[in-house]
């Protein structure tokens, strides 16, 4: 009897499932490892999958006969189980490279720190407003081994690709690559901003001359990485005048290239809000321009996009005051983009899991802006009241002990005309699974507000 190869998933979440699912569909034996013994939903996930359940067990005692491991994106690369299996032969790789292996569809990321998922969102809209068929997949919520199989020749896969996604890709290769920005986040797991910077950057490996790639010109480090790829280089600013891509001049944005330029829309007429939104729609129609969607498809699509779960989203009224969920603003740079966009007196739910960010410069942003009050919370709670006595900050500032006690706190803050905003500015992972989590938490109880 022919011996079937052999696959060890570790790490059980999403992609884990999909990785699992993708991986028995096409004739491996799969054996699927969390350090949890016990996953919610997961059974329900994999029913009908066949697999060999190991979950609380240590990786490296599952290695015999494994050829090929796919870990989670929340593992680092340096972690010892994975030098183990990279030592005795075993090739260790991420859940997009598994993805990418069994698609057929050409492959158009977005990649940065802050706006990734608004980004892919957009430009998913717009590609199939556009004609094209389109799967939206990656960290935006759905493993991109999900939807690999269901692929076909001509259709794209518009992905969110994130840092720790894309440290352990081998052969992954991104037709048109965007980078929405660079600030400082995942420090827990790389170590240094130089570490976290080189994982995005490989985004743009295996990029060719035929290939797109589109950049921050406001960023000086995302503008710096054209010379990492030899794709031709869109950029995109709300600062200057680029010499091809997009810019804003008047209030009309500008659409560039050698053979000359033209006005795409008026900022005004771009249905999300705010500064950062409107580099977040620059940089989702250059990837579909550069793609050869229409400039007709690419402006009806920015009229009309209403923006994304969990990111700015406002969620009701109540009493004369606005709540919004901004779960998705898990560093400082995201928060302060958020709070920037706030024109109404704030209270602010801030803290969470720690990254090992610094809150400093979230804190100088604070002066002057429409915050009236922060509700902290979580693993960091003690780190932001530190940052709040060291900065100076001289506003309300009220520590709880659990996020219904926050949200409690921030409704008894609040005055008919002011917003509640939660943005933590940290992950979530203190106190839920994700930001999905987190943010539907929040939701829910302001739903159930009377």
């Amino acid at each position: 009897m022919e011996q079937r190869n052999k696959a060890l998933i570790v790490g059980m979440a999403k992609s884990g499932v999909g990785a699992a699912k993708l991986l028995a569909r096409v004739g491996w034996d799969v054996i699927i490892n969390d350090k949890k013994t016990e996953i919610a939903g997961l059974e329900e996930a994999l029913n009908g999958v066949s697999v060999e359940w190991r979950l609380g067990e240590e990786p490296q005692r599952l290695f015999d006969g494994v050829s090929l491991i796919v870990i989670s994106p929340i593992i680092p690369m340096t972690v010892p189980f994975v030098k183990e299996a990279q030592e005795r032969g075993i090739e260790v790789i991420s859940e997009i490279e598994l993805g990418y292996r069994y698609s057929h569809a050409e492959f158009v990321c977005i990649t940065g720190t802050n706006g990734k998922t608004t980004c892919t969102a957009l430009t998913g809209e717009i590609f199939q407003h556009g004609g094209r068929n389109t799967f939206v997949l990656g960290n935006i919520g759905v493993a991109i081994s999900e939807h690999a199989l269901d692929t076909r020749d001509g259709d794209i896969v518009v992905a969110e690709t994130a840092a720790l996604q894309l440290e352990g890709n081998v052969h992954f290769h991104a037709r048109a690559a965007g980078v929405c920005n660079i600030t400082e986040d995942h420090l827990d797991h790389f170590g240094t901003m130089e570490n976290y910077i080189a994982a995005k950057c490989k985004i743009f490996e295996h990029q060719t001359a035929k290939d797109i790639a589109v950049l921050n010109y406001d960023d000086p480090v995302v503008r710096d990485m054209a010379r990492l790829t030899p794709a031709r280089v869109y950029y995109f600013s709300r600062k200057e005048e680029v010499p091809r891509g997009l810019f804003v001049r008047e209030d009309q944005v500008i659409y560039r290239d050698e053979a000359g330029e033209y006005p795409l829309i008026r900022a005004d007429e771009i249905r999300i809000p705010g500064g950062h939104n409107l580099e977040n729609a620059m940089l989702s129609s250059l990837l579909a321009l550069g793609m050869g969607i229409s400039a007709d498809a690419v402006r009806e699509t920015l009229k009309s996009f209403p923006g994304v779960e969990h990111r700015i989203e406002f969620v009701r009224e109540f009493d004369g005051v606005r709540y919004i969920n901004d779960s998705k603003g898990t560093n400082p740079d995201s928060t302060i983009k958020a709070i920037q966009a706030m024109t109404r007196p704030t209270v602010l739910i801030l803290g969470g899991y720690d990254k090992h960010s610094d809150f400093h410069e979230l804190f100088e942003h604070f002066h002057g802006s429409a915050l009236k009050a922060i509700v902290v919370l979580g693993e960091t709670k003690q780190k932001i009241l530190d940052t709040a006595r060291d900065t100076g900050y001289l506003g309300y500032c009220h520590a709880t002990a659990t996020f219904e006690d926050a949200l409690s706190c921030a409704r008894t803050i609040a005055e008919s005309g002011d917003t509640v905003l939660l943005s933590p500015a940290c992950a979530s992972w203190d106190m839920f699974d994700n930001f999905e989590q987190r943010g539907r938490v929040f939701k829910e109880i302001v739903n159930q507000f009377t």
